[in-house]
């Protein structure tokens, strides 16, 4: 399938905008305008839905951030819950870039919401965000009764770094011999080592992730490039999938990652995960942020709902 029309002129518009590229700014100038573009890009996102600022305190002691979303649902009960880690590539991004998509979530999978503030490069490097994905979940687990959750039914997911770092979570909590999350909902994670499949040359240019952007988010984020064999970086490189909670799997047609996550959906699959992976055609990484642009977006939160709410159920 072609490119979708919606996102070819709002790509053409993007490449004749007045604007510096993302890998020639600053980190700061980056997340101000991925920030100042949200509202633009993005519907509001479920207003019933209410939310409750939260901090915890990271394992180096310093205080993390996160926003619960409760939907207005009459019961007592304490319900599921999905927590959630935004993508940026470890250096863009946060709670407000990503509050529609947790509102309409929480309200049509009718669940809580945990969105985690972790800490961006290249003011904290590699592995601060890993660390940070870890303690957020460790916390929920033993604070998930004082707000309303139940314990035993929480899901985890994230948009393309934020995929890797619930997926990375999910790797760390089987090595460390604990309950995985009922599901990881994955968006188009980055999972590979080398950006250099058939998809990322194909599409290096012209599809909203750039290329050189993305070096310039690992370059930041990464220490030294060594650490691109770290399977918590590329978790591709893990030598075992295997008993690792059921994956959802989504990608975009015309996005770079493509080839890597769908050899990441094969070797769970492979490893005996249940794994459901969707292909959105036409569609541009990131574009579950891009509500205003293409009517997709409201299909892909459906669609995410739907998968939670049998998840919850199944429980």
């Amino acid at each position: 399938m072609p490119l979708h029309p919606d996102l070819e002129s709002f790509l053409e518009l993007v490449a004749l905008g007045d604007h510096q590229p993302m890998h020639l700014q600053t980190p700061a100038a980056a997340r101000a305008s991925y920030d100042a573009a949200t509202p633009l890009l993005d519907t509001p996102g479920e207003e019933s839905v209410t939310t409750q600022e939260i901090s915890f305190t990271s394992r180096d002691g310093a205080p993390l951030k996160a926003r619960l979303y409760s939907p207005a649902i009459n019961t007592a009960a304490a319900l599921p819950a999905l927590v959630f880690f935004h993508g940026g590539g470890y250096c863009i991004g946060g709670l407000d870039s990503h509050d529609a998509l947790c509102r309409d979530l929480a309200h049509r999978a009718e669940c809580k919401v945990l969105a985690v503030d972790y800490r961006l490069a290249p003011e904290f490097k590699f592995p601060t965000a890993v660390h940070d994905a870890n303690d957020a979940w460790h916390w929920l687990q033993q604070h998930a009764a004082d707000y309303g959750i139940d314990a035993a039914r929480i899901a985890v997911g994230g948009d393309s770094a934020g995929g890797t770092l619930a997926t990375v979570l999910c790797l760390a909590l089987r090595d460390a011999a604990l309950p995985q999350p009922l599901l990881q909902l994955l968006l188009y994670p980055c999972t590979s080592s080398i950006q250099n499949s058939a998809s990322h040359q194909r599409l290096a240019t012209g599809y909203l992730l750039e290329s050189q952007t993305l070096q310039w988010m690992f370059a930041h984020y990464l220490n030294h490039n060594f650490e691109r064999n770290d399977w918590r970086f590329a978790p591709l490189l893990s030598d075992d999938l295997r008993q690792l909670a059921p994956a959802h799997m989504v990608l975009a047609e015309f996005d770079p990652l493509l080839d890597e996550g769908r050899t990441y959906a094969e070797r769970l699959q492979a490893a005996g995960v249940a794994t459901t992976l969707k292909i959105y055609a036409g569609m541009v990484h990131d574009f579950a942020r891009l509500g205003n642009i293409v009517a997709d977006a409201d299909t892909l939160r459906d669609e995410l709902a739907l998968r939670l709410r049998l998840a919850f159920n199944e429980a």
